[in-house]
């Protein structure tokens, strides 16, 4: 499984208030279950903020990858969120964070769950494609910056 199968153009989020780590996590919880029947609001942030408690998810130069396992989530969510102010969000670096990437996978999805974050890692580390995000104009801009840069890490990882 790849990300740029589970991250459709309308889950790609362009200027997101953000305020805070919790709002934020609130905003992609209500964004998303309105869009997936078989999720719950409140169950989707309460995972969320769960993982959040183990240890933050802000894994420094601006960008987040909340993440969490869901028993009524039937496949891989992701979601990108690129935020209009930067939040706390506790990142290893201390600096805030304006690029979220949020995942949300079958409670038994264990290694697809690894895998997941790994390419989303991967994509994130990479200072030109960070760049190229924040610059986007538009959530069609940003959607296609990143499956550009998603399906150019998997190109580069299986070389």
């Amino acid at each position: 499984m790849t990300l740029d199968a589970i991250l459709p153009p309308e889950r790609t989020l362009f200027d997101v208030p953000g305020g805070s780590k919790k709002r934020v996590l609130e905003f992609f919880s209500t964004f998303i279950a309105q869009n997936t029947p078989s999720l719950d609001s409140q169950e989707v942030f309460s995972r969320l903020i769960g993982r959040e408690r183990l240890g933050s998810t802000g894994i420094g130069n601006g960008v987040a990858i909340p993440h969490a396992r869901n028993p009524h989530c039937k496949a891989p969510i992701a979601g990108f969120l690129k935020l209009n102010e930067p939040v706390d969000f506790d990142a290893i670096d201390g600096e805030p964070v304006d690029l979220v990437f949020v995942l949300v996978v079958p409670e038994e999805a264990d290694e697809a769950h690894l895998a997941l974050l790994g390419q989303v890692a991967g994509v994130m580390n990479d200072a030109d494609t960070r760049a190229r995000l924040r610059q986007s104009t538009s959530q069609r801009e940003l959607h296609e910056r990143l499956i550009e840069a998603i399906r150019r890490q998997a190109s580069a990882g299986s070389q």
